[in-house]
C-alpha cells in the first residue's frame, strides 16, 4: 500500500481567523483543523467568537474536534508562534482577561497589527461598531436564532447536494447578497469600520462578526473582514513581503481576489482531520 504524500505546508508571517463558533452545531472545526495543520506562521491573531459561549448556553455541545482546534492553537503558540486572541461578543466572557498573557498567547480587547512592508492595521472583532449589537442587544440574539436556523436548512440542503455531486453552495451568503436589508446593514458596517481606523490613523482594519469574507478599499483605508468557519471557511493571510489575501479553504482551496473572484486555483483536497 503506497503511504500518503506529506502534506504541503504553507508558510505566512501572519494568519487571522474569526467567528469559528466553537460549541456550536454548525462550527466547521474539521476544515479549520486540517488548515491549522498545513501552516506555519509568526503570528496567529483569532478575531473573536472563536468559541460559541451563547450555544453552548442554549444547548452544549463539544465534540473532539472542536476539542482538538483548541490543542493545536495552544500547542503552536508553544512553540513559538504569537498568538493574539481578541475576543467577540459570542466569546466576550474572555475580555474580562483583557492584558493576561498565558505563554506566548496574550487576550487583548483590541490590536494593532504592523505588516512587513509598514502598514498599520486596527485588529478587532467589530461587534463594538455594529449598532443592532449596540442598541438592542436582543435583537441581535434573534439574529443569531435565525442564523442558526439558516444554517441548519443549509446543511440538509448541502447533503442532498452532495449526494448527487454538486459541489457546495451557501445560502447564507446567498441570502446575504440578495437581502436588500442586509447588504445595506454590511455597508453601513464596513464603512462604520472603515471611519474608525481612519481616524485613528490606521491604514486599514481587520475584523471579523458578520461573516462575510472581504478585502475593499473604503474611505481611503483598507477594509478587511476574515470572513468564518461556519459557513465560508475563509481566513486572511499576510505573506513575508505584507501583502494581504483570503484564502477559502474546505474541498477545494482557492484565493479570493478583492473583487470576490477567485485569483488562483489550489488542487489539494481536504484530507478530513481525525
Amino acid at each position: 500500500m503506497t503511504a500518503n504524500p506529506p502534506k504541503r505546508s504553507l508558510k505566512y508571517r501572519s494568519v487571522f481567523i474569526s467567528d469559528v463558533h466553537l460549541g456550536f452545531r454548525g462550527s466547521s472545526a474539521q476544515y479549520l483543523l486540517d488548515f491549522l495543520k498545513s501552516v506555519d506562521t509568526e503570528y496567529l491573531y483569532l478575531v473573536g467568537d472563536i468559541i460559541d459561549v451563547w450555544s453552548l448556553k442554549k444547548s452544549f455541545h463539544w465534540p473532539q474536534e472542536h476539542n482538538n482546534v483548541l490543542r493545536l492553537i495552544l500547542s503552536k503558540a508553544k512553540r513559538g508562534t504569537n498568538v493574539i486572541y481578541v475576543p467577540g461578543n459570542h466569546d466576550e466572557v474572555f475580555r474580562d482577561y483583557v492584558d493576561h498573557t498565558f505563554g506566548n498567547l496574550t487576550i487583548q480587547r483590541e490590536a494593532v497589527h504592523v505588516t512587513a512592508d509598514g502598514k498599520k492595521l486596527l485588529v478587532l472583532h467589530g461587534d463594538e461598531y455594529d449598532s443592532v449589537i449596540k442598541c438592542a442587544p436582543w435583537l441581535g440574539h434573534i439574529g443569531s436564532h435565525a442564523y442558526d436556523l439558516i444554517l441548519r436548512l443549509n446543511r440538509h440542503f448541502n447533503w442532498v447536494r452532495r449526494t448527487l455531486g454538486f459541489p457546495y453552495w451557501s445560502l447564507a451568503a446567498y441570502l446575504k447578497h440578495k437581502a436588500k436589508t442586509a447588504v445595506t446593514y454590511i455597508d453601513r458596517f464596513e464603512e462604520t469600520l472603515a471611519h474608525e481606523a481612519k481616524r485613528r490613523g490606521a491604514d486599514g482594519v481587520v475584523c471579523g462578526h458578520i461573516h462575510r469574507a472581504q478585502i475593499a478599499e473604503v474611505q481611503g483605508v483598507r477594509y478587511m473582514n476574515c470572513g468564518d468557519w461556519v459557513d465560508s471557511c475563509t481566513t486572511l493571510t499576510e505573506d513575508h513581503n505584507g501583502h494581504m489575501a483570503l484564502l477559502h479553504w474546505s474541498e477545494r482551496q482557492h484565493v479570493i481576489g478583492e473583487s470576490g473572484g477567485i485569483q488562483q486555483a489550489a488542487t489539494k483536497p481536504l484530507e478530513q482531520a481525525a
